[in-house]
């Protein structure tokens, strides 16, 4: 017989969005479990862990969970540029780190988790809305039955998945990256590194941890591009293109490999008892493809509002809209506006990015932040489309105006 629990909410998946979403739940005062098919939170890391100083704050990470940033350096195949900032504006995530302080959040504030349990599939009433999850976990067989399911299970959408509520992402970005010790870092500085050589669809990186650690991945739009980017990542670290060359001896000490979604904002995020958030919501900045701040700001949101529906009784999609008007409101513009940017940034040759960096580097360090953040805010974007003192910037956001 398997094993069965009974919670308030389940919540699929031990990411930022899953720990964030188990935080405000159980912090509300409703029973939640946290599923994780790996061995242990954060097991294994799938993205380079680059977000923004202002999140920090506002999440209240620990200082010993990330590396700030206030240099950011572009270079293109005939090109290079750096924008400077005095005070950080950037970080890089310890990703493993930040995590595991996630999960214990959600922990100390009453949550339970169980790693290595395996969704295989849900749950459904006699209407066949989700009541729960039949899972592969240490026990074998378990079941957890509960009034809300929180899907926070990443690219995979697991439990959309298993719904038959979304179908496959049409657009994504494949990323492989290295994480290694080099006898040179600049620890405030990230390099971004474009054009053929590096990605035809996306972009190359070394992302600085501390110390002398870095990450050097590469980035590659799919189905833009049939690029295999660990077979590109391999093949430019061999060559020591661009900036890598000064990193000088490298000693890799992991791998990484992620998906995520670019496909925008195309799916629902709330059904009857269920709610999507992170990569399962296509919740990512398709600039730079980075969603960790959106995971954790919205899985909080998730949990407040599943939480506050479990209270009032009611659970069905009515109910929990607020969650979906919420991050609507705050990014669905933004995210529309920097797809339009990124389509426009696939089509670029190594000419015109060589031109688009002397574009960049006349942007100041909190309007570069702002733009490739994807923090497109109508007020400041147009006053700086508007205003500029440089054409060229004025056209870089003419696009964004009439959004």
């Amino acid at each position: 017989m398997p094993r069965e629990y009974s919670y308030d909410i389940v919540i699929v998946g031990g990411g930022p969005a899953g720990s964030s979403a188990a935080f405000t739940a159980a912090r509300n005062g409703v029973s939640v479990a946290l599923l994780e098919k790996e061995e242990s939170i954060a097991q294994t890391v799938r993205t380079s862990g680059v977000t923004w100083i202002d999140d920090i704050r506002d999440f209240g990470i620990p200082e010993d969970c990330f590396n700030p940033i206030k240099n950011f350096s572009f270079c293109s195949p005939n090109n290079k540029v750096t924008i400077s900032d005095e005070t950080p504006r950037a970080a890089v995530l310890d990703v493993r780190k930040t995590y595991r302080w996630l999960a214990d959040e959600a922990v100390h504030a009453g949550a339970d988790v169980f790693v290595s349990t395996n969704v295989r599939d849900v749950i459904r009433d006699k209407n066949g809305d989700i009541v729960g999850v039949n899972c592969t976990g240490p026990d074998g067989e378990t079941v957890f039955h509960a009034k809300i399911v929180i899907d926070a299970s990443g690219f995979a959408s697991v439990v959309c998945k298993a719904m038959g509520l979304a179908p496959r992402w049409k657009k994504f970005g494949a990323g492989a990256e290295y994480e290694a010790r080099a006898e040179n870092v600049e620890s405030d500085t990230w390099w971004l590194m474009v054009g053929q050589q590096y990605s035809p669809a996306g972009y190359a990186w070394i992302f600085p941890l501390g110390d002398d650690r870095v990450r050097i991945g590469v980035g590659v739009g799919k189905p833009e591009s049939d690029v295999d980017p660990t077979q590109r990542l391999k093949e430019i670290v061999e060559k020591r293109l661009g900036p890598i060359k000064n990193l000088g001896r490298l000693t890799e000490t992991e791998f990484h490999y992620g998906l995520i979604p670019n496909d925008g904002l195309s799916r629902k995020t709330v059904f009857n008892n269920l709610l999507l958030v992170g990569d399962s919501a296509g919740q990512a900045n398709p600039l730079v493809l980075e969603g960790i701040r959106y995971a954790i700001k919205f899985g909080r949101v998730a949990g407040t509002v599943a939480s506050e529906a479990i209270m009032s009784g009611k659970t069905d999609k009515n109910a929990l809209y607020p969650y979906e008007q919420k991050w609507r409101d705050e990014i669905e513009s933004k995210i529309n506006t920097a797809g339009k940017v990124q389509d426009r940034w696939i089509k670029l040759t190594d000419e015109q990015w060589d031109r688009e960096l002397d574009i960049i580097s006349e942007l100041s360090a909190k309007e570069f932040v702002d733009f490739i953040k994807a923090d497109f805010g109508l007020a400041n974007i147009v006053k700086l489309a508007a205003h500029h003192p440089k054409l060229a910037v004025r056209q870089l956001f003419g696009m964004i105006k009439n959004r």
